[in-house]
């Protein structure tokens, strides 16, 4: 295989607008050689799961060399595999696979920060006076040796460091081990932007941008204003997180990026079909950010919030508020939605605690992400309906939970590893006597090898359900109108060209009843709910769902 890879899948440009994208935590994936940690090797084998699953792309999170001190969201080699992932060899294998399997790949780009054993930052930090003196967000300290501002990390305490060679601060939105870099610098910013041409010549699809609102500070280090009580929510940073107090208009959210989101288009538009989707972290103006950086169709094609990551309820009510409200933050943009990642506890757990049906809750829930207007990510795992694993203190692997447990127990329930055979040493995933994050019981019993074929199983139905979604682009890329909610059921329809359909979702435990809209509507099937129609009345039982085609 050269160096410099053409995808072979059809030159689409506008793949990515209403793609499904299979998100992949390589550490929890497939483990290939036995150290209880997954690696590319792995996720090439069990790629055949994510093209029967019916995904048009995978993400995968990082895998490039890092000490792991945030597992691999800490960067010290933009531009070459961890020895724990495998090789550059193995990247070229899975881009292989799964482009003859006819499945896009993304990966992950971490450039608001690196790790501070990264080279850049190294030299960075031995002088003042060094080439690369000014790659990172240096500062005096006060005349009384506090830190130049009231800037905090989102991992707990401050967002500056003190370093003792230079007798200067660095910056860090997150540990103290990943250093942000100073994108006001155009050095900087050629230097990201080859690390991106790198990977594109290897023959990548696209780019996810990690914390892609983070990328620029305040030149002027000025101070973040406090955030009244009222307007604090816990959607990006969990309630007992201080970061919650402040508004951040100064350490992040900065016009400027807006600048450098052009550029970084620009090095897209040198390779075809290539697309980009950017998640904004910020708690207040999250959906105005992804409409500044969506807009004019010159910087991301997409981007996500974090409206339906957040620990709000799913209610008809919340799924028509924030659709609106991206429509009028971003009416030239394009979302990217999701319900669970690998840094929020996974969906199944944050809204149904209360459920007893988990199975069916499950089903409803993949419907209604994968009817919204917008592209949908898939979390490795939630297409068996895996519920947040509970995981001891002692078992613990993320700084974050262990910074603010147990009131925030971190990252970690989420990242457990992929079950696939029930029978198995592992479930499947490996077959060392210990994984990184311990496996389960309750993932075991609900494993690949229990669901395949069983037509009642949520795998099937996320099966079922893509291929429903195939036959029908208007739930791909169709417009979105919602109607009064009935009772708790979410009713909203879906258009493109002279295909209407309808979309109708019981959003409770319990049976209930909605009016058919006014029109001729002709019920589809294959989606595998079932419900019936009486009188111009939908009967839907709980957690159901209904759609049709206007006639």
């Amino acid at each position: 295989m050269t160096a410099e890879m053409q995808s072979p899948l059809s030159p689409d440009k506008d793949w990515w607008r209403g793609a499904v994208i299979y998100q992949i935590y390589p550490r929890s994936f497939q483990d290939s050689n036995d150290d209880g940690i997954g690696d590319l090797k792995g996720i090439t084998a069990r790629l055949s799961h994510v093209a029967d699953l019916g995904a048009d792309a995978i993400w995968i999170s990082p895998f490039f060399t890092s000490p792991m001190k945030d597992f691999g969201y800490d960067v010290s080699n933009y531009v070459d595999v961890d020895p724990m992932f495998g090789t550059l060899a193995d990247f070229d294998g899975l881009i292989a696979e799964a482009h003859r399997l006819g499945i896009r790949v993304m990966i992950d780009l971490v450039i608001s920060h690196t790790s501070d054993q990264h080279p850049w930052f190294v030299e960075s930090r031995s002088s003042k006076n060094n080439p690369r003196s000014d790659w990172y967000v240096w500062s005096d300290a006060k005349p009384d040796g506090t830190p130049p501002n009231n800037w905090l990390s989102i991992f707990g305490g401050s967002a500056w460091q003190w370093d003792p060679t230079r007798m200067q601060y660095y910056m860090h939105n997150f540990l103290t081990s990943q250093p942000d870099l100073n994108m006001h610098n155009p050095e900087v910013q050629d230097a990201v932007l080859d690390a991106v041409r790198f990977w594109l010549k290897r023959g990548v699809d696209g780019f996810r941008l990690d914390t892609i609102n983070f990328y620029f500070h305040d030149k002027l280090l000025r101070d973040n204003p406090a955030l009244a009580p009222e307007r604090r929510n816990a959607s990006t940073a969990p309630a007992v997180n201080p970061y919650n107090f402040q508004e951040h208009l100064y350490d992040k959210n900065r016009p400027e990026n807006l600048e450098f989101l052009k550029r970084f288009r620009a090095v897209l538009e040198e390779f075809p079909a290539i697309a980009a989707v950017g998640e904004v972290g910020d708690s207040q103006r999250g959906l105005e950010i992804v409409g500044e950086y969506t807009s004019g169709n010159d910087k991301m094609q997409m981007c996500y919030a974090f409206e339906f990551l957040a620990p709000d309820p799913l209610t008809p009510a919340r799924v028509a508020e924030v659709q609106q409200a991206f429509a009028k933050a971003a009416p030239e943009g394009w979302a990217c939605w999701a319900f669970s990642n690998h840094d929020v506890v996974r969906h199944v757990s944050r809204w149904g605690a209360d459920v007893v049906d988990r199975d069916a809750f499950a089903k409803q829930l993949a419907a209604i992400l994968l009817t919204q207007r917008g592209s949908a990510c898939i979390y490795e795992g939630e297409e068996l309906g895996l519920t947040e694993a509970d995981i001891a203190f002692e078992d613990l692997q993320d700084p974050y939970g262990i910074q603010f447990w147990p009131e925030f127990k971190g990252r970690d329930g989420c990242r457990t590893p992929m079950v696939w055979d029930s029978h198995a040493v592992k479930a499947g995933f490996s077959t060392s006597e210990k994984t990184w994050l311990p496996i389960p019981v309750e993932h075991v019993i609900k494993a690949v090898d229990t669901q395949q074929g069983r037509e009642d199983s949520v795998l099937e139905q996320y099966r079922r359900f893509l291929a429903f979604r195939r036959q029908h682009p208007a739930f791909a890329k169709g417009d979105i109108v919602f109607y009064p909610e009935e009772g708790g059921v979410l009713i909203y329809s879906r258009t493109l060209g002279n295909e209407t359909l309808l979309c109708v979702f019981n959003m409770s435990a319990a049976p209930a009843s909605a009016g058919l809209p006014v029109g001729a509507w002709q019920p589809l099937e294959g989606h595998g709910f079932t419900s019936t129609v009486k009188d111009n009345r939908i009967e839907l039982p709980a957690w159901g769902a209904y759609f049709a085609r206007r006639a």
